[in-house]
């Protein structure tokens, strides 16, 4: 049986519009920007949405720990659990320093290393992303400016990944700012149909509306920027795996939380998935 989520996204909405109105201020008004020791940027916006989401978080979730991205910048590091959320405030931070409107705000449920519960919200496009159940997911127009926002005045679309079952016409979906020329390596011998390129944890997104077919990610990530669409997508249809088609697992602190390469599928059935759990690609 599923498992709901709708009372933990119901008492989160209100924190994440609020976080989203918070980070469309500094968007329209510009802000300065830092960078943190390991040369990522990061800027106000961050920071107060950040503040935003974990006061949201210790109300709707007392006691369960929160890894986040700025807090971990600052030394913060929680006892972790089975169970725990990962924030990252404002992903896509690069898109957002560069007036482009691929940025999201990304809450992410880990319980025994694997993520059930995702929510993001990309407040410059009001577009809002969440699962209702570890089998169903969501998505729906929210407008940042919203003075207050529920579940049921929501006008949702429920998400499904494509029904791709043949090995051509594969459409790939693949990062803005981070290419590499090991995508283009693994890409070398894809029946690539169609290609976007996008900002963010938007392209876990379009796996999970069936709008991509496959998101490979080469070079480093942090569980706090793939946790909520790793769930999202999986509720939709799609899994996560590592690019030898083994588990993505998450906890990984004593890696600091740093991810390994990976690739998105729109379901178990992908034929490239064969192909590289049987160690031919």
């Amino acid at each position: 049986m599923s498992e709901s989520f709708v009372g933990l996204a119901e008492a989160l909405l209100p924190s994440v519009l609020a976080a989203g109105a918070k980070t469309m201020h500094y968007f329209r008004t510009g802000v300065e920007t830092e960078t943190k020791a390991d040369g990522s940027p990061v800027t106000l916006a961050d920071q107060a949405a950040e503040e935003i989401l974990l006061e949201g978080l210790s109300r709707a979730a007392p006691g369960v720990p929160v890894v986040a991205e700025e807090s971990m910048s600052a030394g913060k590091v929680p006892n972790l659990e089975d169970t725990f959320f990962l924030v990252d405030p404002l992903d896509g931070t690069r898109e957002f320093i560069n007036r482009r409107n691929e940025f999201t705000i990304n809450i992410g449920l880990i319980r025994d290393k694997r993520p059930v519960f995702g929510i993001i919200f990309a407040p410059a496009l009001s577009q809002l992303y969440l699962t209702l159940a570890d089998d169903h997911a969501i998505s729906a127009p929210l407008d940042p400016d919203a003075e207050t926002c529920s579940l049921q005045g929501l006008n949702a679309d429920r998400m499904r990944t494509s029904a791709l079952n043949a090995e051509s016409g594969m459409t790939i979906v693949a990062s803005r700012s981070h290419g590499s020329e090991a995508l283009e390596n693994w890409l070398a011998d894809v029946d690539v149909a169609g290609r976007a390129n996008i900002g963010s944890s938007l392209k876990f997104c379009l796996v999970a509306a069936g709008k991509a077919d496959v998101y490979p990610r080469f070079g480093p990530t942090m569980e706090w920027d793939t946790a909520a669409g790793h769930a999202i997508a999986t509720a939709a249809g799609g899994m996560v795996t590592q690019t030898d088609g083994s588990p993505f697992l998450y906890g990984k602190l004593e890696k600091g939380f740093l991810n390994p390469s990976f690739i998105v599928w729109n379901s178990e059935g992908n034929p490239l998935l064969s192909r590289v759990r049987d160690g031919k690609r």
